[in-house]
């Protein structure tokens, strides 16, 4: 394994999360909207920027995790291809084992599941090609 890629991966792909989560709710307003039909549930903006320098390490430390797991089922071919294909695995998982758990668990409506699975599954299929491209062995 090539430690200092996957360093640089997880980087990209922190920087990738980061940027295209908020591209999201800039682009889809109405995923905002749906958020905030559940103040008991979900923080308002105040409060999650108290939180936001937490949620930002750990989603560091799970970029580094899921580089990891890349270089270890690294294949040699196309980065793109490659890395596609682990964001779609990541987004089935996000998917079922946090947003339908969630919807599960919470009091939450089926539109609001709907919109973050499409989201997160573009979000985490983009992360998955970013680390795809920066990912090289050692």
């Amino acid at each position: 394994m090539n430690f200092t890629r996957i360093l640089l991966a997880a980087v990209g792909a922190f920087a990738a999360y980061f940027v295209f989560g908020g591209l999201t709710f800039v682009l889809l307003p109405s995923l905002k909207t749906e958020f905030l039909k559940y103040p008991a549930i979900y923080r308002d903006h105040d409060s999650i920027m108290k939180v936001m320098p937490i949620g930002m390490a750990t989603m560091f430390v799970a970029m580094v995790a899921l580089s990891v797991l890349y270089a270890m089922l690294y294949k040699a071919g196309s980065g793109v291809q490659q890395g596609a294909v682990f964001g779609v695995l990541i987004a089935i998982f996000v998917a079922c084992a946090f947003v339908i758990h969630n919807y599960v668990n919470l009091n939450i409506g089926w539109r609001l599941t709907t919109q973050q699975i499409i989201a997160y599954s573009i979000e985490w299929i983009v992360v998955g090609i970013v680390i795809g491209l920066i990912y090289k062995p050692a």
